[in-house]
């Protein structure tokens, strides 16, 4: 089996307004196309990392919790490479968006800490 890279991940929101704002204005992600789906009563989001096509914010009414504390078994979190972490922060700060405190990576050395999205997804960010 060849696989050539992941070409998206999907991601369900419980409140779009707050989430686009979240991943376009926080994030800084760019918007590719939006799309209201009648049917499903629902928006699919595409967003781009770097000009790259990666992220699709979904909504649908009333979508169920999912937890991610305690870790719990699925997907763990969504992770972006980052070329300065300190920056990242001091840019999250200014968005009163609250990181954990940095930590480095006991095999490679690297510094990364986590975020939360407004619905709780773990979101880190590691420093290239």
């Amino acid at each position: 089996m060849k696989l050539n890279r992941v070409h998206h991940i999907a991601i369900i929101c419980s409140d779009y307004a707050v989430s686009k704002r979240f991943y376009t204005e926080v994030l800084g992600l760019t918007i590719v196309q939006e799309v209201y789906r009648e049917q499903r009563d629902s928006y699919k989001l595409d967003l781009a990392v770097n000009d790259l096509y990666q992220i699709e914010l979904f909504s649908f009414p009333n979508p169920p919790a999912r937890p991610s504390r305690p870790e719990s078994a699925g997907l763990r979190h969504l992770c972006f490479e980052v070329d300065d972490l300190d920056t990242i922060v001091a840019e999250l700060d200014s968005h009163a968006v609250i990181s954990e405190p940095i930590r480095v990576d006991e095999y490679t050395g690297k510094r990364f800490t986590f975020i939360a999205d407004p619905d709780g997804l773990p979101i880190e960010f590691y420093e290239s």
